[in-house]
């Protein structure tokens, strides 16, 4: 963070140079975590998301598009003071639109494990929005050091070994370096495909079902995002195999959900 003619400048996790006069007090988000966050944690900021920022529910803005192709000058037009991206969830084009629009933007770098996630946010929530504005809390906000504390603790001895969809039609997995993957194994649950070479391999239906034949995995991790497996769509393609549905966004947003999600997927994986 530096200051420099009235503007203070704060650093992405990409370590570009966002300069904002003031504490922004209109956000557009194209991430779904992030619009949740801010909005959790200074309700009225976000003017603006994607058609995936679902939560709070309660949140009542303009769309800008989905988060792979957000409209760039719709998001503009909302005049923000900063816009939330994610290296991984947006493209770096209509992060450059926004920037050569004069629009700072702040990029989030995607997090491969959850103290690397919180350790963003905790950036984010006490850098650009940190002081000058009402209902900014001082400090750390208190679902963010709660959160921290459940998440960084020691994980417990491995209980299973899973095989972890995100997609169907093709199949596709979790793989190296994904948030979900940590969070999972976090709670004592590993997965067959940490060790590949993608971040989200796509193995044909044969080779999965093949790690359970060979004792590989022992569970079947199925999420409600971002495909929506269900008890009839998704486990009729493993039959015989144990599995367990669980909530997309505990397993793979950050933010304030990760207090809630380390109870209730603890209570749901076996």
């Amino acid at each position: 963070m530096g200051e420099h003619g009235g503007m203070t400048t704060f650093t992405d996790d990409l370590g570009a140079e966002v300069p904002l006069p003031d504490p922004p007090r209109r956000v557009v988000s194209l991430v779904p975590a992030l619009t949740e966050a801010v909005e959790h944690t200074m309700p009225g900021l976000i003017v603006g998301a994607t058609d995936y920022c679902t939560h709070p529910p309660q949140l009542d803005v303009p769309r800008v598009g989905g988060s792979k192709y957000p409209t760039a000058s719709a998001a503009a037009e909302l005049r923000p003071d900063l816009v939330l991206a994610n290296a991984e969830e947006n493209r770096p084009e209509d992060v450059q639109a926004l920037r050569e629009a004069g629009i700072p933007v702040w990029v989030m770098e995607a997090p491969a494990t959850v103290p690397a996630a919180l350790a963003s946010l905790r950036a984010l929530l006490t850098g650009p929005f940190a002081a000058g504005h009402a209902g900014t809390p001082a400090g750390v906000p208190a679902w963010l050091a709660e959160a921290e504390r459940l998440w960084t603790a020691e994980p417990p001895p491995v209980r299973a070994r899973a095989v972890v969809p995100v997609w169907r039609k093709p199949w596709v997995v979790l793989g190296r370096d994904t948030f979900g993957g940590d969070v999972l194994r976090r709670l004592g649950v590993d997965h067959v495909y940490a060790g590949a070479d993608d971040r989200y391999p796509r193995p044909k239906l044969d080779l999965l079902r093949q790690r359970f034949t060979d004792g590989e995995a022992d569970l079947l991790v199925l999420p409600d995002e971002p495909w929506e497996f269900t008890d009839a769509d998704g486990p009729d393609a493993f039959p015989g195999v144990p599995y367990v549905l669980v909530s997309g966004r505990y397993l793979t947003w950050y933010g304030p959900s990760l207090v809630a999600a380390h109870r209730e997927l603890s209570a749901a994986l076996p």
